[in-house]
């Protein structure tokens, strides 16, 4: 049973791992946001083709904007959070009961 601790507890790793990495991303892409980046610039367009598809559901699911202001990463920051309590711990739980 502890290959499928050890399994499940590096699973929870690196989900978790990935959720922040890509809460760090959409932060990049609020900052870039705010100053006027060239659009060419590789990281630029990287940031920007990572969170777009996401971003764009998001607005299509609720429309959220006050003048000029974007909630859309905010939404997607909080999700991610909601995420990585709910089912990082949940696996991780899971994990140390099973071992």
């Amino acid at each position: 049973m502890f290959v499928v601790n050890n399994f499940m507890s590096a699973i929870a790793q690196l989900i978790d791992f990935l959720l922040t990495a890509y809460m760090w991303i959409i932060i990049g892409r609020a900052v870039v946001s705010w100053v006027s980046a060239d659009p060419y610039n590789p990281v630029v367009r990287f940031l920007y083709e990572a969170t777009e598809p996401v971003l764009s559901r998001i607005r299509r699911w609720l429309p959220i904007n006050f003048g000029s202001i974007d909630f859309s990463p905010m939404i997607l920051i909080l999700a991610i959070m909601f995420l990585q309590s709910f089912l990082v711990q949940s696996l991780r739980q899971l994990a140390m009961r099973m071992g």
